[in-house]
C-alpha cells in the first residue's frame, strides 16, 4: 500500500509541475483596444429631464471635444428599463481611443471645462448644482480586447 500511495503522490507532483509549463504555451489570441467607461447614474425622483438635459449640454459638449481631439471614439446614454428602487436609470458610456487620453494635463482639462460652464469655477458650481438632481452609483473603466478577424 505504501508503494501505491508514493507512487500515487509521485505522479500528482510531476502533474504539478507540468501543469504551469503547460498554461504557458499558449499564444496571445487578442490585441488591446479601445478602453471603455461605464458611469452608473440614478436619477432623482422628478429630475430625469433635467439630467438629460444636462447631458445635452455640457456633458455632449465635452464629449464632443474629445471625439475632435482623437481621444474619444464613441458615447452612448442608456435609460434603465424599469430600475428597482435606489438604482441606476441611466448608464454613461464613453470609449475612448486608449489609456493614453486619461494622461491630459489640467490646463488642457481646464480649457474642456472653460469651453462647456464658461470656466473651472463655473464647472465646480455645475458639479455641485448635479447632486440635486442624481446620485452617482460609481462605475467601471475596462479594456476592449480585439480578438484578430
Amino acid at each position: 500500500m505504501r508503494v501505491f500511495a508514493r507512487a500515487v503522490l509521485a505522479g500528482a507532483l510531476a502533474l504539478a509541475a507540468i501543469a504551469p509549463a503547460a498554461a504557458q504555451v499558449a499564444e496571445r489570441t487578442y490585441e488591446n483596444g479601445p478602453v471603455w467607461t461605464v458611469g452608473y447614474v440614478e436619477t432623482k425622483p422628478g429630475m430625469f429631464d433635467d439630467y438629460m438635459a444636462y447631458l445635452a449640454g455640457p456633458w455632449k459638449i465635452l464629449q464632443e471635444a474629445g471625439k475632435r481631439r482623437g481621444d474619444i471614439l464613441a458615447y452612448h446614454v442608456l435609460a434603465v428599463d424599469a430600475p428597482r428602487e435606489h438604482e441606476s436609470d441611466v448608464i454613461l458610456l464613453v470609449e475612448y481611443k486608449n489609456m493614453a487620453v486619461f494622461d491630459r494635463s489640467l490646463s488642457e482639462q481646464d480649457k474642456d471645462t472653460a469651453a462647456a460652464f464658461g470656466s473651472t469655477v463655473g464647472g465646480n458650481k455645475a458639479a455641485v448644482k448635479r447632486e440635486e438632481i442624481r446620485v452617482l452609483h460609481g462605475g467601471v473603466t475596462a479594456r476592449e480586447l480585439l480578438f484578430p478577424k
